[in-house]
């Protein structure tokens, strides 16, 4: 009888033996399990978060260098056009390069480009921050010249107050590769315009027109 219940616990210890075994394996696979998906998520919220770091000094760096390039344009500096012109007057960034196309001097049309840096070669679907154009003209005609583009809704038209003068704002499509604003006034027997031909250029454009003065 003794030797039975030797037996009977000798079984029981080796079953109780078999199903700590067995609880400690699955502890230790659900701990490594566990630990690995621990460390898969570390991983994935420090690769979230560098990216999150990465792109908020990108930001902050972006915004840094608009700050810089903006500080950088003052003190502004004044065009003066020709004073048998008009003395057209008005302030740009002294970041901007001037070119003048025609000076008048064998008489024509006054020409004159500005652009950051330096002025490209000038050609119609080229770029630049601003064109100046004063010439012997009527005004209406110049103004009916863009008629078709506001008419079909390329550009948008309004009218805009300069130095006292009343003249025509253009804000839009000029054509496929130039997108901007210009106005359009009057100086004696001139027509003055100013345009810029892309958008980025639209904030300076709208300091610059504020700017504008001539003789009347």
């Amino acid at each position: 009888m003794i030797f039975r219940d030797q037996r009977g616990a000798g079984s029981l210890w080796v079953v109780l033996a078999v199903v700590f075994i067995i609880l400690s394996l699955g502890a230790i696979g659900f701990g490594a399990w566990a630990f690995v998906n621990y460390l898969d998520q570390k991983d994935n919220v420090d690769t979230k978060v560098e990216a999150a770091v990465a792109t908020a000094k990108k930001e902050q760096a972006d915004v840094d260098e608009a700050k810089f390039l903006e500080r950088e344009k003052e003190p502004n500096r004044t065009f003066a056009g020709p004073e048998d012109y008009g003395l057209l007057s008005f302030s740009y960034p002294k970041t901007w390069s001037v070119y003048i196309g025609n000076d008048i001097s064998r008489g024509g049309d006054f020409e004159a480009y500005l652009n950051p840096g330096s002025v490209p070669p000038v050609k119609r679907d080229t770029q630049l921050a601003l064109r100046v154009t004063i010439e012997t003209a009527e005004y209406e005609d110049i103004v009916d010249d863009y008629s078709s583009e506001v008419s079909n809704g390329d550009l948008k038209s309004s009218t805009i107050r300069i130095n006292g003068q009343t003249g025509t704002r253009l804000d839009g499509n000029f054509t496929d590769d130039i997108r901007g604003a210009a106005v359009i006034f009057k100086i004696r027997d001139k027509v003055v315009t100013l345009r810029t031909d892309a958008n980025t250029f639209k904030k300076d454009f709208d300091k610059l027109v504020k700017s504008i003065t001539f003789n009347k």
